[in-house]
């Protein structure tokens, strides 16, 4: 079975909008107050929205959302592939 590229689509945008809308209030009330911790959060789980959002809270918080987006492109690059091969077999 194949996906549709557009359900992926909305999916990846709908998980950026509701990252952005939930990281700060979240953090907040987890009481981490480290933007450096804040950003690499909504970096790793909202990826392209989440990180212009955290630029805008902070400049930290938006740098260690950019190495968290890059982070987790570059393993999942890496660990999807494998993870398919071991599933196929």
């Amino acid at each position: 079975m194949i996906a549709a590229p557009s359900l992926t689509a909305v999916a990846v945008i709908l998980t950026g909008i509701m990252g952005a809308m939930i990281v700060t209030p979240l953090m907040n009330r987890l009481r981490v107050t480290d933007f450096r911790a804040r950003g690499f959060a909504a970096g790793l789980a909202s990826h392209g929205i989440g990180t212009a959002r955290a630029f805008d809270v902070d400049s930290i918080a938006g740098a260690f959302a950019g190495i968290a987006m890059s982070f987790n492109a570059l393993l999942t690059s890496v660990l999807a592939p494998l993870a398919a091969a071991i599933l196929i077999r």
